[in-house]
This record gives structure tokens, C-alpha cells and sequence, in this order.
């Protein structure tokens, strides 16, 4: 069974420290734990990095890998398009994850580049919305199989 990569771009390390009030206090080590029970038998990739060219790496990696990816970007979000050209090379689901509602947010946080190559955007369901990412992606790769 092809894993699944859920992959955290910058600063997403800093969860349970970084501006708790948009944030929460959950870590990413218990959104790790999270997402692996959620995903069962299926394996996990759950990776983060401060690094565009790591990020862009492990899409790679996927590429030739993974079932399916959820991706929060964070930041490069909204100035990677090197990560959007490496996302269009996947074939499976994407889900592109915020633990905040960018659209609620300043306006520089309204443009994504990921959103145009995503299968769907999930944002606003703070870190417990990981989870549901996990169950909402093995849906589009069971639908996808069929």
C-alpha cells in the first residue's frame, strides 16, 4: 500500500509557540500522532521543513511514491510557484491544508498557488482538521482507484 505524504512547510515546527491565538497550542508532534491514527493501516510520510528546495524534494519523492498528498505550505503558499510546477507533476490527490482561514486573513495570505493544481483546500478547522484531511484523502484515493 503507497503511503500517504503529509508534508508542513516553515515555521509550522513552532506550532504550540507561534501566535497561539491563530494557531492554538497543539504541537506538530500531536498532529503527527493525529494523522497517523487516523490513516490506519496506511503508511505516513508526515514531514517538516523551513527549506522551499526540501519541500519541492519530497513532491518528488511523492511523485513516484505516494498515494496522495496533504500539504500545508504555509508561507509558500502564496510565492512558490517552483512548488506549484512541482505539484502539477502529481497525478494522485492533493489536499492543501491551513490550520488558519487565509481568507479571513490579510490579503497577502488570499492568493495560493497551490490552490490551482489542489483536488480541494481545506482551511480554518485549526490543527484538529489534520485528522479529517487524512480520512478526506483516502476517500479521493478510494474514488480515484475506482
Amino acid at each position: 500500500m503507497k503511503p500517504i505524504y503529509i508534508l508542513n512547510g516553515p515555521n509550522l515546527n513552532r506550532l504550540g509557540k507561534r501566535e497561539p491565538e491563530i494557531y492554538g497550542t497543539t504541537t506538530l508532534g500531536e498532529v503527527e500522532a493525529w494523522c497517523r491514527e487516523a490513516a490506519g493501516e496506511r503508511p505516513v510520510e508526515f514531514r517538516q521543513t523551513n527549506s522551499e528546495e526540501k519541500l519541492i524534494d519530497w513532491v518528488h519523492e511523492a511523485i513516484d511514491e505516494g498515494a496522495g498528498i496533504i500539504i500545508n505550505p504555509a508561507a509558500f503558499t502564496f510565492t512558490s510557484l517552483a512548488l506549484l510546477d512541482a505539484l502539477k507533476m502529481f497525478t494522485g490527490p492533493i489536499i492543501e491544508f491551513h490550520i488558519s482561514n487565509i481568507h479571513r486573513r490579510e490579503q497577502i495570505y488570499h492568493n495560493s498557488y497551490v490552490s490551482m493544481t489542489a483536488t480541494t483546500v481545506m482551511a480554518g478547522l485549526g490543527a484538529t482538521g489534520y485528522p479529517l484531511a487524512v480520512k478526506a484523502l483516502e476517500r479521493l484515493i478510494e474514488e480515484k482507484r475506482r
